[in-house]
Order: C-alpha cells, then sequence, then structure tokens
C-alpha cells in the first residue's frame, strides 16, 4: 500500500468535524487525532485538526512526546 500524501487542502478536509476524521500534520508527517479523548471534535486546547501544527506542537506543554503514540496516516507536502 502506497503512503498517502496530503496537500493542504486535502488534509483540511480531515477537520474532526460533522463525524469526519481528524488528522494534523507535524514536521512533514500526518498523524490521526479521530480517538483521542483530548482532541473531541476536531478541537484541542484552541487548535482545529486539519492544520499543520508543527509551530503550535514545540510550544506545548508536552511537546512531541505525545507523537510515539499516534497513527501516522501519511506525509505533509503542504
Amino acid at each position: 500500500m502506497t503512503e498517502k500524501t496530503f496537500s493542504q487542502a486535502e488534509l483540511a478536509e480531515f477537520d474532526g468535524s460533522n463525524g469526519k476524521k481528524a488528522y494534523v500534520a507535524i514536521d512533514g508527517v500526518v498523524y490521526d487525532v479521530t480517538d483521542v479523548k483530548a482532541w473531541s471534535e476536531g478541537k484541542h486546547h484552541g487548535q482545529t485538526a486539519g492544520k499543520d501544527l508543527s509551530a503550535v506542537i514545540v510550544k506545548a506543554p508536552h511537546k512531541k512526546s505525545v507523537l510515539a503514540k499516534l497513527p501516522v496516516v501519511g506525509k505533509y507536502t503542504g
């Protein structure tokens, strides 16, 4: 199976709203946060799924430590 590559427009479709999957991009990798309780409805501490959050995660208390627990669904090209 080939890995999916997401453009900015394609990633934006996965914002977690109305039952959609919730994906976020960090450093060129797309992660599925759909089943993460803290990402209910695609929102988490003022952030919204469907975006590149590379600049945001480095400011979070947990930094990138949470990424190892998330399923990778593809690559982000921006």
